[in-house]
């Protein structure tokens, strides 16, 4: 069997792969720095505008489906925000177990200023950037984010 050989496209995915992971870490140390002083960090901030986000209150598993994460991390992450009363939960009436996770009135605050604070901070982010190159790039990560959700990386990396 022969060892297969990137196609042109493979070839030019790899190195964006590689700056899309920098650039995930540099975000997210970015965004520490930018609500530490708010108490959060880029984890409960993402965790917050799930919720905030979402048209009505959800258990722990449906925010992990939602911003892409693991239910273990998300679940730790919204005990981290319950006990420091960002969140509260209430009864589920479809599970007994999984309980609903709803901001409270310290939370909303707590996203309120984290989102003004981030107004700033992405406007400057797209300085020199155009509107057409920004929503380019976020055509090819939605392609790769739905290839990657229906699992159609393993089909294809399992194909000789």
């Amino acid at each position: 069997m022969r060892d297969p050989k990137r196609t042109p496209g493979g070839e030019a995915m790899t190195p964006l792969i590689l700056d899309l992971l920098r650039l995930n870490s540099l975000i997210l140390t970015s965004g520490d720095r930018l609500v530490a002083g708010l108490g959060l960090t880029s984890a409960r901030w993402q965790i917050l505008g799930a919720i905030d986000a979402a048209d009505r209150p959800q258990p722990v598993a449906w925010l992990a489906r939602d911003i892409g994460g693991n239910r273990q991390n998300v679940q730790r992450i919204v005990n981290d925000l319950h006990r420091d009363g960002l969140v509260t939960f209430e009864p589920n009436p479809h599970h007994r177990r999984a309980h609903l996770v709803v901001m409270t009135e310290k939370g909303r605050k707590a996203f309120a200023a984290a989102m003004k604070l981030q107004t700033p901070w992405v406007n400057h982010l797209t300085e020199g950037l155009t509107v057409d190159e920004i929503g380019s790039v976020r055509r090819v990560v939605a392609a790769l984010r739905e290839r990657l959700d229906q699992g159609q990386d393993a089909d294809a990396a399992n194909v000789s």
